[in-house]
Parts: C-alpha cells; sequence; structure tokens
C-alpha cells in the first residue's frame, strides 16, 4: 500500500507564507510526477502545481510567482512553499503521487495515489 501524508496547512494573515510537505511512503519502486492540487468550498479541484522526477515544473497561472513546488527524492517528499498568500488561496491542498509499487518482487502500476488533504485558510 502507499500512503500520502501532508502537513503544513494552517491559517495565515494575507500576504503570509506557509510551507506544505507531502511524504510518500509503502512498498515503492519508483516516484514519477508529484502534483498539489487544492479545492475551495463549492468548487471543483484544480492544479496549483506539478513537478516531474527530473524537475520539470508547471503552475497554475493564478499562483506564479507566489507558489514554489519542489521535491526531495531521497526522502520520497514533495513540497509547496506559499507565499504573499490570499483569500482566495483558502482551501484544501492534496498532493498526488504517480507511483509503480514493488510488491514481492513484481512491480505494480504507475497508479495515482492521494493524501487525506490539508487546510489552508487566508483571513485577516
Amino acid at each position: 500500500q502507499v500512503q500520502l501524508v501532508e502537513s503544513g496547512g494552517g491559517e495565515v494573515q494575507p500576504g503570509g507564507s506557509l510551507r506544505l510537505s507531502c511524504v510518500v511512503s509503502g512498498s515503492i519502486f519508483a516516484i514519477y510526477g508529484m502534483s498539489w492540487y487544492r479545492q475551495a468550498p463549492e468548487e471543483q479541484r484544480e492544479l496549483v502545481a506539478s513537478i516531474t522526477r527530473g524537475g520539470d515544473i508547471v503552475y497554475a497561472d493564478s499562483v506564479k510567482g507566489r507558489l514554489s513546488i519542489s521535491r526531495d527524492n531521497a526522502k520520497n517528499t514533495v513540497y509547496l512553499q506559499m507565499t504573499y498568500l490570499k483569500p482566495e488561496d483558502t482551501a484544501v491542498y492534496y498532493c498526488k503521487a504517480t507511483v509503480t509499487q514493488n510488491l514481492q518482487g513484481r512491480l505494480h502500476g504507475p497508479n495515482d495515489y492521494w493524501g487525506q488533504g490539508t487546510q489552508v485558510t487566508v483571513s485577516s
């Protein structure tokens, strides 16, 4: 089984900063793309940023210049550094990882796995 555990959410004032982390664990053979999504109340889940194993990055237009994604392949961890936060950044943030598992010598995947989400609230 693969587990993704996010941390780092919380409440900040507009203009503030937060750093989200997501650790992937389990019977992992390889982790490919890693991404952050968010879902605000009454809204659909949307892509915030993604990063390939090789470091290629894509950002949503709404977060360019303010949010930064990075990963540590040795720690199976993806980060989202969030700066100059705005009230419209308020949402539950989810990480996603595309993973191939090694189960008793057999490879399974790649498949997508999601974390449980962490709340980010930007409010004065």
